[in-house]
């Protein structure tokens, strides 16, 4: 008891962090849900593509720059030419996974949904243990499994309140969603191993410019129809923009969360997005919040401390996949479930290697080494 209270007290001010930072994430999916909601509202048609093509969009109009800036053009250009596979990947989950989930509701009912949801949870788990190495303690087992009590608790109170609505194709959207839950799944865990290794600007920058791509092909595929029928009204307009603004932000925070935490707690944290968004449902359609709802997110809370009690049995290093086995400038290594620095087992074979790189990019990566090893890395 003494071992877990010292924990507890030691870590609190970074539990605090990531917390806040988890809950704000929490929102921003409530936030994106209601203006989602909204936009069927206004034009009767569900188009998932249009809405996130902005968002990919914005971050890379924003990013990339920073990127260039930051890193230099070289830095940039060598990272991608090795590693760019693992880049359309990421933004081919990504991009399909918010059109599968979003395509999910328009078929099967609010359970369903709510409870195939979750599947992204264990998926999170298992990709983590293999890609990443991950090794988790009981007491994070312990924290998953209260989380997934609190969720359970949700569920039951939007059960209770009448909030489901009839399935229109059960099997087609059940399907849809666990597509889709899968997809975010590898998508969390591909870019939390990502960041770990390249700065967050970066990562986000060319999911931005790959998910611009893959989303702009597939909306001119898919909803080009719906598209060119749509009266913009401001309503329409004021909603669209207001879901890329929300999904801005999340993108750009989730990384830092990733990198601090990891996606397992990520995924833990956003389970209370549903009271966030009870509470919207409050002042905008005058619901009541029953006393079920409030068990459910202390339960939550609670299960992301316990879960934060001890950190992971962190390997020496990461797995290596295949275009991160050898160090590039700009590079960086931080231990899964902490916000520190472990030292590369490559830095070494790379510097042998590479003694063209020029003395300034060494120097930016050596003082990137040093100074994540006293703060956190959240360049």
């Amino acid at each position: 008891m003494a071992i877990v209270i010292g924990n507890v007290v030691g870590n609190w001010q970074h539990f605090a962090v990531i917390l806040v930072i988890g809950q704000i994430l929490s929102l921003c999916i409530t936030s994106t849900s209601v203006i989602s909601n909204k936009l069927a509202e206004y034009q009767n048609v569900t188009v998932p593509n249009f809405q996130s093509f902005l968002v990919y969009a914005l971050l890379l109009v924003v990013y990339m720059p920073v990127a260039l800036v930051r890193l230099g053009p070289r830095v940039v250009w060598e990272n991608i030419r090795q590693r760019f596979y693992w880049y359309v990947l990421l933004a081919a989950v990504d991009v399909e996974g918010n059109y599968f989930v979003i395509k999910a509701y328009s078929y099967t009912s609010l359970l369903s949904c709510m409870l195939l949801d979750t599947w992204t949870l264990p998926c999170v788990v298992v990709l983590s243990f293999f890609m990443l190495k991950v090794r988790y303690r009981w007491t994070q087992i312990l924290g998953v499994l209260v989380c997934l009590g609190g969720m359970g608790l949700l569920i039951k109170g939007d059960m209770d309140a009448g909030k489901n609505y009839k399935a229109v194709d059960v099997v087609k959207g059940d399907i849809f969603m666990l597509i889709g839950a899968t997809c975010y799944a590898l998508s969390n865990t591909l870019e939390e191993f990502i960041v770990r290794h390249r700065p967050q600007y970066e990562t986000v920058a060319w999911l931005g410019f790959f998910g611009t791509i893959i989303n702009g092909v597939q909306m001119g595929i898919i909803e080009h129809s719906a598209l060119s029928n749509m009266v913009w009204t401001k309503e329409i307009v004021g909603c669209t923009i207001g879901f890329g603004l929300v999904m801005f932000v999340l993108y750009s925070l989730a990384p830092f969360l990733f990198r601090m935490s990891s996606a397992t707690f990520y995924n833990l944290s956003i389970m209370t997005s549903d009271f966030y968004g009870l509470i919207f449902a409050k002042y905008m359609f005058h619901d009541k919040i029953t006393p079920i709802y409030a068990g459910a997110f202390t339960m939550i809370v609670a299960g992301l401390l316990v879960y934060h009690v001890f950190p992971y049995k962190c390997p020496e290093h990461m797995a290596r996949l295949p275009g991160f086995r050898e160090q590039l400038p700009g590079d960086v290594e931080i231990s899964p479930g902490t916000h520190r620095m472990v030292a590369s087992s490559n830095s070494s074979m790379a510097s042998s290697r590479r003694p063209s790189m020029d003395s300034s990019s060494a120097k930016s990566v050596r003082s990137v080494a040093v100074n994540a090893e006293h703060r956190d890395t959240l360049v």
